[in-house]
């Protein structure tokens, strides 16, 4: 069995038009990777840029963030999210496992604007930073398990 230092981890921020990827190689630190961009609500076209990314990335593990409702229900959101993970997993054999994203946006424009990053930047990193809040978020909450 691979422990936790071995295994690769990459996460996803899924949006609309964007979805934000960070990883760790290391199982503690997850770090900002890209955006990947697709054409406004076309999951088919994220799908298959999301599947590239993993063939270059060649994750042991995917972390997908899932945006429940605040009162803990799946949403319309939440369910794309849920349906894009099991697509993922499916076409590429890689485990993909949904995290809690609530406020994972929020807390990073608010992180972004603290670290006075320009409005500018914030909208081109904001995908990326929630990405990184997701998976590192999933490593805390599980380094007792992998470890």
């Amino acid at each position: 069995m691979t422990s936790a230092s071995n295994k690769k981890y990459i996460s996803l921020d899924l949006g609309s038009v964007t979805c934000g990827v960070a990883r760790s190689e290391t199982g503690r630190l997850a770090q900002p990777v890209k955006t990947i961009r697709f054409r406004r609500d076309d999951y088919d076209d994220a799908i298959d840029r999301i599947l590239e990314l993993f063939k270059e990335e060649k994750p042991d593990l995917v972390v997908m963030g899932y945006p429940l409702l605040e009162n803990d229900d799946e949403g319309p959101r939440a369910a794309l999210s849920r349906e894009v993970a099991e697509i993922l997993e499916q076409e590429s054999g890689i485990r993909v496992v949904l995290q809690d994203e609530r406020n994972t946006t929020k807390d990073s424009e608010e992180f972004l604007i603290k670290a006075n990053v320009s409005r500018k930047k914030r909208k081109k990193v904001i995908d990326q930073q929630a990405a990184v809040r997701i998976l590192q978020y999933y490593l805390d909450s599980h380094k007792t398990e992998d470890q």
